[in-house]
């Protein structure tokens, strides 16, 4: 995997900040697809959609800085070169939904409602990023003899897993004696894939929920456990906080799944009805 796409005026373009931005583009676009049933115009979802990208742009790689500090010693100016990976969705989520929380409050909308329009959002432009991520050698999964991706030597997963078999066909075919990554799982597809199966539900959901908020339920719910899950077959990193679970799956074990139960239940005594011939208008 190459993460350039192109050169650009003597500047590398990304392949991962190609994906993160047709994810937001596509977000922003399923935002104004469904912005009646919020009752948002049209302004306000572009509005909306431009401070969150900002806030969950900067919430994202500060997690992701903290979290991978090392890697910026001795080049400050690193930090801000986002269009190389290195974002951590749960950073960006959480400063987008405080983002988010103020939005509504000042412009008094209706959260249930705006949280309902953002989980499909959010799931499938989450989807391109870990396309991105795949394509970048980022967020890789643990070594896999039977299939996996192999990555160039060079690249930050041979690096960490050197499948040390190929140094001799390095050195024939570039000169240099260095190893190719060990084949590793594609976690990243994986976490792709679900989030694009959590998106397409989210969007079905419109035409069958009676209260608005449950389909930020099902999103909080389902991501949640989708995170959980395919931590285990992380690579990238090896820290782990409590009972031997990384940061993701503790705030997806301790907040992600809490909220969606705790929304899934609040909003089904408070949240607003929705029929069914609204529902048909707003399709």
């Amino acid at each position: 995997m190459y993460g350039v796409a192109f050169q650009l005026f003597g500047m590398s373009v990304h392949w991962y900040g190609i994906c993160v931005a047709v994810g937001f583009l596509t977000s922003l676009l399923l935002l104004q697809y469904k912005r009646k049933y919020a009752g948002m115009t049209s302004d306000q979802i572009f509005d909306m959609s431009l401070i969150v990208i900002i806030g969950g742009i900067a919430g994202a790689r500060l997690f992701y800085v903290i979290q991978f500090h090392e890697q910026f010693r001795g080049n400050f100016l690193k930090i801000f070169r986002i269009d190389q990976g290195g974002l951590v969705f749960y950073g960006g989520f959480i400063v987008a939904a405080l983002v988010i929380l103020y939005y509504i409050r000042r412009k008094k909308l209706v959260l249930s409602r705006i949280l309902d329009i953002c989980a499909p959002a959010m799931a499938i432009g989450h989807a391109f990023g870990r396309i991105g991520c795949l394509i970048q050698g980022c967020c890789y999964g643990m070594p896999c003899k039977s299939f996996g991706i192999i990555y160039p030597a060079g690249s930050a997963p041979a690096a960490r897993y050197p499948d040390m078999t190929t140094i001799v066909t390095n050195m024939k075919a570039t000169g240099q004696a260095a190893a190719s990554s060990l084949p590793l799982l594609p976690v990243q597809f994986f976490e792709a894939v679900g989030n694009l199966f959590l998106g397409i539900i989210a969007l079905l959901l419109f035409k069958k929920i009676r209260k608005s908020g449950h389909i930020a339920a099902f999103y909080f719910f389902g991501y949640g456990l989708l995170r959980f899950v395919l931590e285990f077959f992380r690579g990238d990193h090896a820290d782990t906080i409590l009972f031997h679970l990384t940061r993701a799956q503790l705030i997806g074990l301790c907040i992600m799944l809490p909220a969606g139960a705790f929304f899934y239940f609040y909003f089904r005594k408070y949240g607003e009805d929705v029929n069914c011939d609204e529902k048909q208008s707003l399709s």
